[in-house]
């Protein structure tokens, strides 16, 4: 076996048992206490295998189906969407320090949740604000590619401004918003913006899992261009490879990945940042390896975020962005940091 090939398989290995351990943890651990066996016990008797480690106590039971079990899956599959999206955003700019939101697609789906919230959407249908922010995040993606392109073709540098102008509009949008609302608007948009997986549905979190899962796969088939792409848009066009129809097509997935996720559990920040950067440093480049494992990476991470926001702090829960904005802050002065002693400066 080649000294990648090990790479990959102990990173791999490493991730999945840190995503299991999480996985039990998350399970066994919060306000009432449960046993490894009745999790098991619950677990396949709710596929149907009656057992002897059923929980006795069915509020135990609706504990672990109802509360923590669609919890853990949306944690592990807005983990995954993030962090696959973080990694395709990396490979089309050809800049590891690139993740969603310099497309504007995570101010474009708060705009739209916080314009929801104030127009009382919630009144329409339960899901009415999840889709304005789905919406508002796909819309202004879609704005930033169009804005930036020209002669048939969007430059990187192009995407990037247009996307920190489209982010400043809509940040001045977000703060209107949260000006105009009343108390208890303001305080669900700000609770909103800092992010959550609290009150997780089965129905939510079924949507998500299936649109990262097809994410993740779309990604994965991408990974030879992704590679091509790496050498040079130049060389990759004399290879054979369509840029501009990758590009679309990647930035595409990108916001459907990251707008499903904050639909439902608001901004969660630097997820996309700092997975990919870190397992590119664990196994090298290649994308063919980069995506799974940031997919699986992103899972442990923010399953990990979770239950510390869960429990850290007895009978309270902390905002889940906030946690990883306080791993991704340092870890993004830190890339910040390694690129300036490569290259000599800040450029």
């Amino acid at each position: 076996m080649s000294t990648r090939r090990l790479r990959v398989s102990l990173t791999a290995g490493g991730f999945a048992l840190l995503l299991l351990a999480g996985m039990l943890a998350s399970a066994l651990l919060g306000q009432l206490p449960v046993s490894p066996a009745e999790v098991l016990g619950a677990l396949l008797h709710g596929i149907g295998v009656e057992n002897a480690w059923a929980p006795a106590d069915p509020l135990i039971e609706s504990t672990l189906w109802v509360v923590r079990f669609p919890r853990l899956v949306m944690a592990m599959a807005v983990g995954a969407a993030l962090a696959t999206a973080g990694a395709v955003m990396q490979a089309i700019f050809g800049n590891p320090l690139a993740e969603p939101g310099v497309v504007g697609v995570s101010a474009g789906a708060a705009l739209g949740a916080a314009a929801g919230i104030v127009l009382g959407a919630e009144a329409w249908g339960e899901w009415a604000v999840a889709l304005l922010a789905f919406v508002g995040g796909l819309l202004a993606t879609l704005l930033v590619y169009f804005v930036a392109r020209a002669n048939g073709r969007a430059e990187v540098v192009t995407l990037l401004l247009t996307g920190i102008a489209v982010n400043a509009f809509a940040g001045a949008g977000l703060a209107f918003l949260i000006f105009a609302a009343d108390a208890a608007s303001r305080e669900q948009i700000i609770f909103w913006q800092l992010g959550s997986l609290s009150g997780s549905l089965w129905s939510e979190t079924g949507l998500v899992f299936i649109v990262t899962v097809l994410g993740v796969v779309a990604s994965a088939t991408l990974s030879r261009r992704f590679d091509l792409l790496a050498l040079g848009e130049r060389n990759a066009r004399h290879l054979g490879i369509d840029v501009e129809r990758l590009r679309i097509g990647s930035i595409v997935i990108v916001a459907v990945l990251t707008a499903a996720g904050v639909a439902f559990v608001g901004i969660i920040a630097f997820v996309g940042l700092v997975v990919p950067h870190l397992v590119r440093m664990l196994v090298g480049p290649g994308h063919r390896a980069l995506i799974p494992l940031s997919a699986l990476g992103g899972a442990v991470l923010l399953v990990l975020a979770d239950l510390l926001a869960r429990t850290i702090i007895s009978g309270a829960e902390l905002p889940i962005g906030m946690l990883t904005s306080l791993v991704g802050g340092p870890f993004f002065f830190f890339l910040l940091w390694r690129q300036r002693r490569r290259s000599g400066g800040w450029a």
